[in-house]
């Protein structure tokens, strides 16, 4: 028996060194999504068939001999480095409220939070970071509107090395914090690092469509992307959208964050773009010559639109912001000139993109092309009128490529000749804020099925952290 394609889907986790067990849930959910982990550490996804609410051990195993052995997942690197986490966030307290605890139940040793609180109408997103009652959490007004704007904020207010992003509709794992450190420790070079986001809940047929349609997991393997070396899998690199990953899942190293200029103000969501910031930064980052990676153990829940308009808004605002980024890009002339070459490809993948939505599921909106291309055109004037207001307001609009480093071949004639065999030449070393200072190697993983933060029995089937009490939510499993 398969799992339905569109069908009430509940959401857990299992891993795989302790014993197995039917799953047992609300009768409500046809099929189940499970995040399968080896001690913690993701090996992948599995959808498995109920009925009546109920999975055996043979249908478990059955999909779970599909990821391959365990004995092959090498464990995430984890450090104890210092990280702050930013959140931007606007007039959602319960939501803020909701992320704030997950960031909490970190088992990191040396977290801080920054809460950028922007152009807020009232106090209670203040209230929500006071009920959290920990001083590892600061609060910060910011005047002005707009997720980059919180972001550049939550940037300048840090004070570590290691800086990381999260919007208030996600619910981090609690190793999340030291995978990113780890991953920067294990790995030098790296000045950014994105890690898979996962849905919450598919309750809904909204909740599903968006999983589908936004593509936001990027799979259970570690990636390194450099200019000197474009991945085989994307001929539209760097200028690909999604490709490094997404703003709700974002960890940099302040100083390559700050040399490139932050993110830019004229995007993103609370301006006219609604979007595209986040794209925008990484393919800036990349074309400055850094180093990015993808983590899949820093992985973290994001709740998706669970309703038929809040979706329609969400896709109409991600093709605005994407077409806002199209715009940036044709705006540069050096971007321009390496774009144009890439444009069969970009044409290819928008296609691509459409098939996508397409077969997303019966909540998506029947004008969902439309809706689509409508935004793509409407995106370079938003991305127009709102770089005129953050220019008259002093904000930061960064160019997309910034003038080459001395000693250092241009980021455009690297693209133009397919890589290049070094970005930074032999016998120099990288700009300020690219590369660390020394520090204590990867902080090895505890007892194989145990991590701070969780129950010893790591036999059962854990539901993602918000799941009790909600409108799909089972909570707990029973166990068998």
């Amino acid at each position: 028996m398969s799992a339905p394609n569109d069908a009430a889907t509940w959401v857990g986790e299992l891993d795989r060194l302790g014993p197995l067990r039917d799953l047992r849930v609300d009768p409500a959910f046809r099929a189940a999504r499970l995040l399968v982990t080896v001690g913690g550490t993701p090996q992948g996804q599995v959808t498995v068939p109920l009925r009546g609410g109920r999975a055996t051990i043979a249908e478990l195993r059955s999909a779970l001999i599909t990821l391959g052995s365990p004995e092959r997942v090498a464990p995430a690197p984890v450090a104890g480095d210092p990280v702050t986490v930013v959140i931007a966030t606007r007039d959602r307290p319960e939501s803020l409220a909701r992320c704030l605890r997950a960031v909490l139940a970190s088992d990191h040793p040396a977290l801080s939070v920054v809460v950028v609180d922007n152009d807020p109408p009232d106090e209670l997103t203040r209230d929500a970071v006071a009920a959290a009652g920990s001083p590892r959490v600061r609060y910060v007004r910011e005047p002005r509107r707009g997720a980059s704007v919180g972001r550049n904020r939550g940037l300048a207010e840090a004070r570590t090395e290691i800086v990381a992003f999260t919007d208030d509709d996600t619910e981090v794992d609690p190793a999340w914090a030291s995978r990113i450190a780890g991953a920067f420790a294990a790995d030098p070079e790296l000045a950014c690092v994105s890690g898979p986001v996962l849905a919450a809940r598919l309750g809904s047929p909204e909740e599903r469509a968006a999983d589908v349609a936004l593509a936001w997991n990027k799979g259970f393997t570690p990636r390194r992307f450099t200019l000197a070396e474009p991945p085989a899998d994307s001929p539209i690199f760097p200028f690909a959208p999604g490709l490094f990953g997404i703003g709700a899942n974002l960890a940099v190293r302040a100083g390559a964050a700050r040399a490139v200029g932050g993110f830019d103000e004229a995007m993103g969501p609370g301006t006219p773009t609604h979007g595209g910031e986040d794209c925008e930064f990484l393919v800036r980052m990349i074309l400055a010559g850094n180093v990015l990676g993808y983590a899949p153990g820093a992985y973290l829940w994001h709740h998706h639109r669970p309703d038929q308009a809040a979706l329609r808004k969400q896709m109409e605002g991600y093709a605005v912001g994407l077409g806002s980024f199209l715009a940036k890009v044709a705006l540069s002339p050096q971007g321009r000139s390496v774009a144009l070459r890439r444009l069969p490809a970009a044409v290819a993948r928008l296609r691509h993109i459409s098939d996508r939505e397409a077969g997303a599921g019966v909540a998506m909106p029947a004008d969902a092309d439309q809706t689509r291309n409508r935004g793509l055109l409407n995106g370079p004037r938003a991305y127009l009128r709102s770089r005129r207001a953050v220019r008259r307001a002093g904000g930061a609009v960064p160019p997309l490529i910034g003038p080459a480093r001395a000693g250092t071949t241009a980021p455009h004639k690297i693209l133009a000749t397919g890589g290049h065999p070094a970005v930074t030449p032999p016998g120099r070393t990288a700009p300020a804020g690219t590369r660390p200072s020394p520090r204590p190697g990867p902080r090895a993983p505890g007892p194989p099925g145990r991590r701070p933060g969780r129950t010893q029995d790591t036999g059962g089937y854990r539901p993602v952290p918000a799941r009790t009490g909600g409108p799909y939510g089972a909570g707990p499993a029973r166990r068998g």
